[in-house]
């Protein structure tokens, strides 16, 4: 039986997230309906992606009772709102990153979800990928001995973009784009607290971070580096050093098609979408996709690729890091 998901919001990400799912086949997902602030918006979007329902609002939908899971694809600052409208209706959430703007926000939404028994994960797509389950093996046979230093880079000019540097709507770099570095660092070592965060950057006049790079230590004296920006590009790429080797993603490393391994390289190709789309490698989302179903079929409700615990963590990372480069939100006041 196929699994059947509602989305919640008709923006560039849906969408992307709506032609990945047609990489996919139809006995095995079915979007059955859609949510916007609006039931025009809904309408359009679902006459485009070709889906039976469309609601005007999100309550609609947390109420629909052919729904077996919520894709959330609104801005992160309505995470926690419209997060916890579906968790507290009974619903199976996968949200987009960031979970939510703090770890005030992502403890709310973890509690909720433990609270009415239903599944609950973080999309941090990277982490579905077939190069990225490639990099757990790989990490797990200690193909390259003991790591000692991890680095992840993601830079991509944005400064046009509201959405990207407006404090209200959740601006700036780390929480748009070096959540994916971060993430990446935690991943290899595992989910493992570390021992000291040092971060240093730079607000625009916004108040949100333009750049920031940040130094994690962990026990043994290893450590991970991760710099990210939405001014100017940077390489992209993620490097993975052991005592007896290194594996390299590649640009786009968030959401890669290409794996070295001691400089031997492997391709992994995404397929191609049927329309076209807003971000990089879109068409990826279907490993997310597949991820939750078998979840689902399951009966967990957490992910083992993006386990809660690992979310928890990488909001507190976020949260001490925004601290001392001076990064406030409306939200860390309430």
């Amino acid at each position: 039986m196929a699994t059947r998901w509602g989305i919640c919001g008709a923006g560039k990400i849906s969408h992307d997230w709506n032609v990945a799912m047609k990489t996919l086949p139809a006995e095995e997902h079915q979007v059955v309906a859609v949510a916007a602030r609006s039931l025009e918006r809904a309408q359009d979007f679902a006459k485009k992606h070709s889906i039976p329902k469309a609601y005007g609002s999100y309550e609609e939908l947390a109420k629909d009772p052919n729904i077996d899971i919520v894709y959330l694809g609104v801005l992160h600052i309505q995470h926690l709102r419209v997060g916890l409208l579906f968790l507290n209706a009974g619903k199976n959430v996968l949200c987009e990153k960031p979970f939510a703007m703090n770890s005030r926000e992502v403890k709310q939404l973890i509690d909720a979800a433990k609270k009415n028994n239903v599944f609950l994960m973080e999309g941090i797509w990277s982490r579905c990928f077939p190069v990225q389950r490639e990099v757990s093996r790989l990490l797990a046979e200690e193909a390259v001995g003991e790591v000692k230093v991890v680095k992840a880079y993601f830079g991509s000019p944005q400064l046009h973009i509201p959405r990207s540097v407006e404090k209200e709507l959740g601006g700036g770099a780390l929480l748009d784009i070096g959540v994916y570095c971060l993430q990446f660092v935690l991943m290899v070592f595992q989910g493992e607290r570390p021992e000291s965060i040092h971060a240093t950057g730079h607000r625009l006049e916004s108040g949100v971070d333009e750049v920031m790079f940040v130094v994690l230590k962990f026990s043994r004296n290893r450590f991970g580096l991760c710099g990210f920006s939405i001014g100017v590009p940077l390489p992209n790429d993620a490097t993975i050093s052991g005592t007896k080797g290194s594996i390299r993603i590649p640009s786009p490393m968030w959401c890669p098609s290409a794996l070295v391994v001691n400089g031997k390289e492997t391709e992994y190709p995404l397929p191609e979408p049927c329309m076209p789309m807003n971000f990089t490698n879109s068409t990826g989302l279907r490993y997310e996709a597949q991820e939750v179903r078998q979840c689902l079929l399951k009966g967990l409700k957490e992910s083992i690729r993006m386990p809660l615990a690992d979310s928890a963590l990488l909001t507190e990372v976020m949260d001490e890091a925004r601290r001392q480069v001076g990064v406030v939100f409306s939200q860390d006041s309430q």
